[in-house]
């Protein structure tokens, strides 16, 4: 079984919503890219399936990409910090509208996740967006582990992350076996 064949068979379709949403955001010419989970799967050394797909767009794109997503088909929900889009799987696209991720579009890099092609978040972006998402004591419990978790997966593929922790983290956490501390 393939990566892709994988993440069909944990998403119930979910390779085609994707598919379809780096097809609109591609062709309308937006500037974007994953972030969160998908963007960590990239960087760090095991993947981890996730059904949703975190994505951010430039500040100017984001009415834009509302509409070319609604023109293809997905349906869209209006949240505070986000637009959430449902296709036809169990992925939810998740398009932030926090001022925090606007830039990082402008970092982003091709990347291969899951076998399905994409733009993601720079590594140094993508742990800054998980360390942001640790910090906020709003979020569910649950989702903050998963977020500890996945920044000691970009830790264990890139050690030198471990200086760019802030002190609360580090006492979350074991340094890396090849950095000293």
């Amino acid at each position: 079984m393939t990566a892709k064949q994988f993440y069909d068979w944990q998403t119930a379709g979910g390779t085609d919503d994707v598919m379809r949403l780096v097809d609109c955001l591609e062709r309308s010419d937006i500037l974007w890219c994953a972030i969160g989970g998908v963007a960590v799967n990239h960087w760090a050394t095991e993947p981890m399936v996730t059904q949703d797909v975190d994505f951010v767009v430039v500040a100017d794109a984001i009415e834009r990409t509302v509409s070319a997503l609604a023109e293809a088909g997905f349906r869209s929900e209006r949240f505070q910090w986000s637009i959430n889009f449902k296709g036809r799987s169990k992925v939810t696209l998740q398009l932030s509208t926090e001022e925090f991720y606007r830039d990082f579009p402008n970092r982003a890099v091709p990347a291969d996740v899951h076998g399905i092609l994409l733009r993601v978040a720079s590594l140094e972006d993508t742990f800054q967006g998980k360390i942001k998402a640790w910090s906020d004591s709003k979020r569910r419990q649950s989702k903050r582990i998963k977020d500890l978790g996945d920044i000691a997966r970009l830790i264990e593929a890139h050690p030198h992350l471990w200086g760019l922790l802030p002190k609360d983290l580090k006492q979350q956490l074991e340094p890396p076996k090849d950095e000293k501390t």
